[in-house]
C-alpha cells in the first residue's frame, strides 16, 4: 500500500505518459495494482537480498563447489580458498545462514556439506550461463 502511494506520486501519468502497449498490457494485469501485486513484500525481497550478497562473493561460491563435490573439514577448505581462519570462518557463517552449507561435528572436525538448497542455487547459477 505505501509503496504504490510513493510510486505515484513519482510516476507519469498513466492516461497519456506510457506507451499504448504497456498500457494495454498494465490494464489487462489489474492496472497498478496489479503490478505491485506481483513484487514480493519487503520481507521477501530482504530475504531474497540477503541469499543474493551470499552469491556475490567468489570466495563462497568456490566454498559451495568445494562442498558440493564432497563433505569437507575446514583445513581443507581453507587450502582450497587461501585465506586465514577468521575470514574463512565469517564466509562459512554467512553460507550457513542463508542454508547453502551445514557443517556437522564429527569427533574434533566440523564437516562441511552443501545443502538441497545449495545445490539447488548452484544449478539455477549454472542454467542462467548457457
Amino acid at each position: 500500500m505505501r509503496r504504490e502511494k510513493i510510486l505515484q506520486e513519482k510516476c507519469c501519468d498513466f492516461s497519456t505518459g506510457i506507451p499504448v502497449t504497456i498500457q494495454n498490457e498494465l490494464i489487462r494485469k489489474g492496472g497498478f495494482k496489479g503490478l505491485l501485486a506481483q513484487i514480493p513484500d519487503s520481507a521477501e525481497l530482504l530475504k531474497n537480498s540477503r541469499l543474493y550478497q551470499a552469491l556475490a562473493d567468489p570466495i563462497r561460491l568456490t566454498v559451495m563447489y568445494a562442498v558440493l563435490s564432497q563433505p569437507l573439514c575446514v583445513c581443507v577448505i581453507k587450502e582450497v580458498v587461501k585465506i586465514a581462519d577468521s575470514k574463512l570462518s565469517y564466509h562459512l557463517n554467512i553460507l550457513k545462514e542463508q542454508d547453502l552449507i551445514f557443517g556437522e561435528q564429527q569427533g574434533n572436525w566440523i564437516i562441511y556439506s552443501i545443502t538441497d538448497r545449495g545445490r539447488r542455487v548452484l544449478k539455477s547459477t549454472e542454467c542462467s550461463e548457457k
